[in-house]
């Protein structure tokens, strides 16, 4: 009998070309995988919730991986205990839960939250996960245009050109520009996102936010569905993964 079991974990992306393998590239699957195959003594393949970028951040997230139930338990705190121990340093496993065999950690996922974090000072302890903006910035401007974020659900205008996705349709739920103690954060819910979406809409605000643009010319770069309009990325060190939910779980 198979079992399948859900990872709660977390990672500094810095080094990494994001979680999805690629050939020739550390990622963040890559080494989860090669690292539960070693301690499972068989080849073991893990499934994220989604694929974050290069360079992006997960303070939270969920990978499942299915595995024959008379095999050791890998639920028990001694061999999370042990996988964190042969794991790198930027990558931390909370916990590891049995789970129906119809959760999945990608397609049963209702709900993701990213936020990205700016900084109005110089940072220094936290410079690799966070931007550092210059000067004050509009904030009720770039609320409103939150606003309008949360009436799109065509994001063509902040997709990645050429990437391959066969809808670039997204619901939103939530989207906010928060004052936070020496800086900003922006926190976006939806039920999916695109490659680069975050980075682009973040991009886009700040131009608002510095007078760049007004809200009328941020509907216009959503109504033009196209990602040439839009600003430009913001990097991709601000990011962070930090919810994703699932129904009855």
């Amino acid at each position: 009998m198979v079992s399948r079991y859900f990872i709660h974990m977390a990672y500094d992306g810095s080094k990494y070309c994001g979680w999805q393998i690629q050939a020739n590239e550390a990622t963040v699957q890559q080494v989860l995988e090669h690292t539960l195959s070693t301690l499972l003594g068989r080849e073991t393949s893990v499934t994220g919730a989604g694929r974050t970028d290069t360079g992006v951040h997960a303070s939270h997230f969920i990978a499942h991986f299915d595995l024959l139930s008379s095999i050791s338990d890998p639920s028990s705190d001694q061999f999370v205990f042990k996988l964190n121990r042969f794991l790198p340093p930027d990558i931390v496993v909370y916990k590891i839960v049995s789970v129906p065999a119809e959760m999945h950690a990608r397609f049963s996922a209702t709900y993701r939250t990213y936020h990205y974090h700016i900084s109005t000072i110089k940072p220094l302890y936290t410079r690799n996960y966070s931007l550092y903006v210059y000067g004050e910035l509009d904030t009720e401007s770039i609320g409103e245009c939150c606003q309008v974020i949360l009436e799109t659900t065509d994001f063509t205008s902040f997709a990645k050109l050429h990437a391959d996705v066969k809808t670039n349709i997204c619901r939103p739920t939530r989207a906010i520009w928060k004052k936070v103690e020496n800086g900003y954060v922006f926190e976006i819910t939806a039920d999916r996102f695109l490659r680069n979406m975050v980075r682009s809409i973040t991009g886009t605000l700040l131009d608002v936010g510095r007078g760049k643009l007004d809200i009328e010319g941020f509907k216009e770069i959503v109504d033009a569905k196209d990602r040439r309009k839009a600003g430009s990325s913001a990097p991709a060190k601000g990011l962070f993964l930090v919810d994703i939910g699932y129904p009855d779980y």
